[in-house]
């Protein structure tokens, strides 16, 4: 069920942008330019996605899809640059770029009741990503658990600073339950997406390599 370590050592930005040569980390070609590219291209995606949101009249956390693209972040880029991509992201936003949910931005949003979830994207992205970097993105079921362990670390940041801002008797009926049925709709696109982009892309390479043997 858990691949090995020694297997699987790249993520899904690897597999689909350089070449076969170039998987391994220490074998790269312009390994600064590539990282930034794949930072600043995550940050901008989740700025994107953070617009997708629906408010609660009953809570002042929204229903948003930040969760969806910190996850996928996560997976796609592994660890070390997931994680370097939420900060960046939040660096990007506080200094003025309207990437926070409702085109917010600003520091102030730190202090405010989302401010623990949005730290905890940055553990969330880094556990996901150091798991997918050991090949759990490969199938659904370990790459659904990878994501369900970065979901809570969420909340794990995020119930505690709302529950100072609240009160901890209201923090569940506030700030999980009223979104558990979207987390899991989230959760389930999201882990499923890497499988599928694994299978598929290649499933390509190997029709390629078909069709250009037929050619030789």
């Amino acid at each position: 069920m858990f691949p090995s370590r020694e297997a699987m050592t790249y993520t899904y930005a690897d597999h689909l942008f350089l070449p076969n040569r170039h998987h391994q980390s220490g074998d790269r070609p312009h390994p600064w330019l590539y990282t930034l590219a794949l930072i600043l291209g995550g940050s901008l995606f989740l700025g994107l996605v953070a617009q997708i949101a629906i408010p609660l009249p009953f809570s002042p956390v929204p229903i948003t899809g930040q969760t969806f693209g910190v996850l996928l972040i996560g997976a796609t880029l592994g660890s070390k640059r997931g994680a370097l991509c939420i900060l960046t992201y939040l660096a990007e936003a506080i200094a003025g770029l309207p990437f926070f949910t409702g085109g917010a931005s600003g520091i102030a949003a730190l202090a405010g009741p989302t401010g623990g979830y949005l730290v905890g994207f940055v553990l969330a992205a880094y556990i996901t990503g150091w798991l997918a970097e050991r090949g759990w993105d490969r199938q659904l079921k370990t790459n659904l658990l990878a994501m369900a362990l970065g979901n809570i670390a969420i909340y794990a940041l995020g119930l505690p600073w709302l529950g100072l801002l609240i009160g901890f008797d209201k923090v569940l009926a506030l700030g999980l339950v009223p979104f558990i049925p979207g987390d899991l709709v989230k959760l389930l696109l999201a882990a499923g997406a890497l499988p599928l982009a694994w299978r598929l892309t290649r499933r390509s390479a190997r029709t390629f390599s078909g069709k250009k043997g037929d050619r030789s």
